[in-house]
């Protein structure tokens, strides 16, 4: 399988704080890998690192053989993010911030077709402050998938999202992948996981404490649930850094 994300030896530190210790990644083409922990585990600083929107104190990372820091703006063209937390201007309507989205991509996939899979076509003209919080958690998946992206980073892709939305959104993402889109997510829906995640990657306090794949997490815990194994490997008491 082709090597799409590589990453050796990763670590970041917050002057005492170590956010992420030695983390290996490789992702193939097509693959949907989950990175996993609880708050404060180090998972947003190690796909800030990833994206080379922070700069890692030790590591080598490449995205489609490219260096993230130095290949930004190559890079730019290929990949596509989500992340939970997003802020758009005032009163800009659904139509508007997906026409603004396409205009920075020199190819990009039809924003209307996205909207109608995604079931948002009829938002076009609704602002995109007067969404609900799951309607504006899909179109931040949308964003995302504009740039017709060969790799897209997704945090938390169905916080806000009803059953069957989310249903919905596990569909199109799993039909993606069959096209050959890979996607390093974030969740902490254990059904996300389950669902969509060829692997995984569980980290505690910033080490990686179990990489494999949801079956192989359950037979290598005391448990018979992948829910009640992933709260086995991460069990630690809340952290107080929740944004690493």
């Amino acid at each position: 399988m082709e090597t799409i994300i590589s990453v050796k030896s990763l670590s970041k530190s917050y002057g005492q704080i170590q956010a992420v210790e030695n983390l290996d990644i490789t992702i193939g083409r097509g693959e949907v890998y989950g990175l996993l922990g609880a708050n404060g585990a180090g998972k947003s600083t190690a796909i800030e690192c990833i994206l080379g929107t922070k700069q890692a104190d030790n590591g080598t990372i490449s995205i489609l053989s490219m260096d993230p820091k130095h290949d930004r703006k190559k890079l730019f063209e290929k990949i596509g993010v989500q992340f939970q937390e997003t802020n758009y201007q005032d009163k800009i309507t659904v139509k508007e911030l997906c026409e603004v989205t396409s205009s920075l991509y020199k190819t990009t996939a039809d924003y209307l077709q996205l909207l109608d899979q995604f079931g948002l076509s009829d938002k076009l003209k609704s602002q995109v402050n007067e969404l609900s919080g799951g309607q504006r958690q899909r179109l931040f998946i949308v964003q995302a998938l504009i740039p017709d992206p060969e790799v897209v980073f997704l945090d938390e892709l169905t916080t806000g999202l009803d059953a069957r939305a989310r249903r919905d959104v596990w569909k199109c993402l799993t039909e993606l992948k069959a096209k050959g889109l890979t996607i390093l997510m974030t969740s902490h829906f254990m059904d996300d996981v389950e669902v969509l995640c060829d692997r995984i990657n569980i980290l505690k306090t910033g080490r990686s404490v179990f990489c494999g794949t949801v079956q192989e997490a359950i037979e290598n815990s005391p448990c018979n649930k992948f829910e009640d194994a992933y709260l086995w490997y991460t069990d630690e008491e809340a952290s107080d850094d929740e944004s690493l």
